[in-house]
């Protein structure tokens, strides 16, 4: 009797992001006898939504079942879908976005897609959180002056840059792993926060959602701090623009670790140099790596992070949690956590 196989391929190039052994050891573990486990040592790269597939992946994936990698590389998806037997059932993807990842060809097949939605919350709302209070505390302020070595106490009495965040409003367009980790610590810092989510009023204690129709344009006028913590689809794309951003009070701080295609660049620069916004912090862009000729790089009330928000030595403490859930329940033949509706985009 053959094994049936199960690919792994999270070998990432970058130390932090790459699969321990104990890992590899617990999913190994979850789909127990019967199963061949492939760990593909070949190097993987997690960036963005997941990169290209080395040949060893590839090759492996021929007659594979379940597929575990960061992206979905359509050269892994043709090797188990080719020839008569197409034995792909399941794909995970070790990144959140999916957006180069809905092939044709998974519907076609009837592969379950899942993603690593809200294994990566608690790190991006902590570093959302992060880009609020640089502003709401005047960091960026002390930046330059130490830059400068000049000692800035009269910018402080002159502008007064510095503000709390308690009592402040929070507006967050997207209430999903992310959103949910930021409210949770708004809330716990004194904040008002009102979510935008595409339907459904649910959401965590204290939270006042809003969804459908006209939803964005009743938080904005309220958001002295605007968190785009939402994926890139049609729908979202240009979702916050020129008019989106004149709706937010003076003063305003707009954050955004989602995508960068949610938001218009070219309006942003306009509203930060005309001093109708507090200021920006971004961890995505429309176009990555972010242009040397990008007016972002040098507007003094910007805080760029190279899309790094995810970032956390954490991460496969979570990582391997869910998929080890999910392992269980594909083997149960029960719903998958986090399972991709492939026509929605997320």
């Amino acid at each position: 009797m053959s094994l049936r196989r199960a690919v792994l391929n999270f070998r990432d190039v970058r130390p932090v992001w790459a699969i321990p052994d104990r890992a590899v050891a617990a999913i190994r573990a979850a789909f127990g006898a019967g199963w061949e486990v492939v760990c593909v040592d070949a190097p993987a790269d997690g960036r963005g939504d997941g990169g290209a597939a080395a040949p060893e992946v590839v090759e492996a994936m021929r007659g594979a079942e379940v597929y575990l990698g960061f992206g979905l590389p359509r050269e892994v998806l043709r090797a188990a879908l080719e020839g008569p037997a197409a034995t792909l059932r399941w794909a995970h993807t070790g990144t959140a976005g999916v957006g180069s990842l809905l092939h044709p060809e998974l519907a076609e097949h009837g592969v379950t897609l899942t993603n690593s939605a809200g294994t990566m919350g608690p790190p991006m709302a902590e570093s959302a959180l992060a880009m609020m209070l640089h502003f709401a505390r005047g960091l960026d302020v002390a930046v330059r002056a130490q830059a400068e070595r000049r000692w800035a106490a009269d910018d402080w009495a002159a502008c007064a840059p510095a503000r709390e965040l308690g009592g402040a409003t929070l507006a967050m367009v997207g209430l999903g792993g992310v959103g949910r980790e930021l409210a949770v610590r708004a809330r716990a810092l004194g904040m008002r926060v009102l979510a935008v989510r595409r339907s459904g009023t649910e959401g965590p204690e204290g939270v006042e959602v809003r969804a459908g129709e006209g939803a964005l344009g009743q938080v904005l006028p309220h958001a002295d701090y605007l968190a785009l913590t939402l994926p890139g689809t049609a729908e979202t794309r240009g979702l916050i623009g020129a008019a989106e951003l004149a709706a937010l009070p003076a003063g305003a701080v707009v954050v955004n670790v989602g995508r960068g295609e949610v938001l218009d660049e070219d309006a942003l620069v306009d509203a930060l140099r005309s001093g109708h916004l507090r200021g920006a912090g971004l961890d995505v862009f429309a176009t990555e790596p972010l242009p040397a000729d990008s007016p972002l790089w040098t507007l003094p009330n910007v805080l760029i992070t190279p899309h790094v928000s995810a970032t956390s030595q954490r991460f496969w403490e979570r990582e391997s949690a869910l998929i080890v859930e999910n392992v269980g329940r594909y083997l149960r033949g029960e719903t998958l956590v986090n399972q991709v509706i492939v026509a929605r985009g997320y």
